[in-house]
């Protein structure tokens, strides 16, 4: 079986490979080809996964190649990874948008949107060229903003494409560790899109343990959400929120900590990994060492302003492990083998929240087998919920008209109506100061 990886010169690729070299299944991933429009960036990355794969026999195989077309033909499974404008331009998302006072973050907010309207034209084009030259791979798709990328790649590939993220994963393990249930056995009611969802409940042998965790403010401060909200928000809640939403509940914090910081997060890693690649480059060995080492670093400062602003102290050392090649892997294994098995995953609506339609991909538990991911049938949203999951959701579908069209108006529109955008001039700046610094926007008129 055929893996390519989109972004195959990224950082976290070999998260990805090391999933692969644990699988000893039939079916299993036998050749990953690896592409990126950076050639050195490849080249680091190939030598960090032939270290990886050394000891390890039957391992899959590995090429590379900056040619995508030539990357696509004959893939079973398409990973998608990419990152439009790299880190430098992640961090230009942070400045435009912190010099005026809003969040800059690359997945929500200003800088969400700005990273939306730079990758959704690229996205759009992967996928055209994945229904022609193959037709029958799955598409996997980790690139940000998860959920909208997704939505513009499911208008010409379907339901083959399927949106992933760890942050629900990560949430859903640590409530059950708290609880002390093991998280394989779970079941985790959670609903939203990405980046913006609720654990509503979590069952462990047919019984929902969520409302012992909510009525316990020692239990509750006791993982990293709980600490990072607060127990009593928590319990005004009645949920557990996904850790991004802090960006939504206590924003002007997050900003005024983002302003305070010494390098905003896209920034410190760009230079992190600058230092990484041109230590793998050069001569001599210890390429998986050197990405161990900056692996680790990375994870360890993950949200670090927000966990700085709300008191919440370091990450525990059980969640700096990651997670979504372990979903990826799970996807894939079902999908290729039957093994059916729940994963909480970005889909297409169809009928799953009745407030949005059925082509909306949001992020909800489904059912995964051999004809792809099903959502699972939810509870509605709470009032307050559902406010934000639609204002978002029609956020996002600006940005796809504005990709679409071109329209700069319709981008201004789509910064506008953010939630976390207060004000229509604020808006117009924002496109302004964007466009001046991304190429990659020169098609907006």
């Amino acid at each position: 079986m055929r893996l390519t990886i989109l972004g195959g010169g990224g950082f976290r690729v070999p998260l990805v490979y090391g999933a692969l070299l644990t699988d000893r299944g039939a079916g299993r991933v036998t050749e990953v080809v690896l592409h990126d429009l950076d050639a050195g960036r490849l080249s680091a990355v190939a030598r960090v996964l032939a270290e990886q794969a050394a000891d390890v026999p039957g391992a899959p195989a590995v090429t590379a190649t900056t040619d995508l077309d030539e990357a696509l033909r004959g893939a079973d499974f398409v990973f998608s990874a990419i990152r439009v404008g790299g880190l430098e331009g992640r961090a230009e998302d942070e400045r435009v948008a912190l010099a005026e006072g809003v969040l800059g973050q690359e997945t929500v907010g200003a800088g969400g949107i700005a990273y939306g309207l730079r990758t959704v034209p690229v996205a759009v084009d992967i996928a055209r060229r994945v229904a022609r030259l193959a037709p029958d791979a799955w598409v996997i798709n980790f690139t940000n903003p998860a959920g909208l990328v997704t939505e513009a790649m499911s208008r010409h590939l379907g339901d083959r494409v399927i949106g992933i993220c760890d942050s629900p994963v990560g949430l859903g393990r640590r409530i059950a560790r708290v609880l002390g249930g093991n998280p394989r056995e779970a079941w985790i009611d959670y609903v939203g899109l990405n980046h913006l969802g609720w654990v509503r409940g979590l069952r462990i042998a047919g019984r929902d343990e969520l409302p012992r965790l909510l009525a316990d403010p020692a239990l509750l401060g006791s993982f990293e959400e709980g600490r990072l909200f607060g127990a009593d928000w928590l319990q005004s809640l009645g949920a557990i929120p996904n850790e991004y939403l802090h960006y939504y509940y206590f924003n002007r914090e997050a900003v005024r900590s983002y302003q305070r910081a010494e390098k905003t997060r896209g920034a410190f890693l760009r230079d992190q990994q600058a230092r990484f690649y041109e230590t793998v480059t050069g001569p001599g060995g210890g390429a998986l060492d050197a990405w161990d080492r900056t692996r680790a670093e990375r994870e360890a400062t993950y949200m670090a302003e927000n966990r700085e602003s709300a008191g919440a102290g370091e990450r525990d050392a059980d969640d700096l492990s990651g997670g979504y090649e372990k979903v990826a892997l799970a996807l894939m294994r079902a999908i290729a083998r039957d093994e059916r098995t729940t994963l909480i995953l970005n889909v297409r609506n169809r009928s799953t929240l009745s407030v949005l339609d059925g082509e909306a991909v949001i992020e909800v538990p489904c059912l995964v087998d051999a004809n792809g991911a099903h959502p699972v049938a939810v509870a509605p949203l709470p009032d307050h919920a559902t406010g934000l999951v639609c204002a978002v959701k029609a956020v996002e579908r600006e940005v796809l008209a504005a990709a679409e069209s071109g329209s700069r108006a319709t981008a201004v529109k789509a910064f506008a109506l953010h939630p976390l955008v207060d004000s229509v001039n604020v808006a117009r700046r924002l496109v302004e100061g964007y466009t001046e610094v991304h190429p990659g926007l020169a098609y907006l008129e």
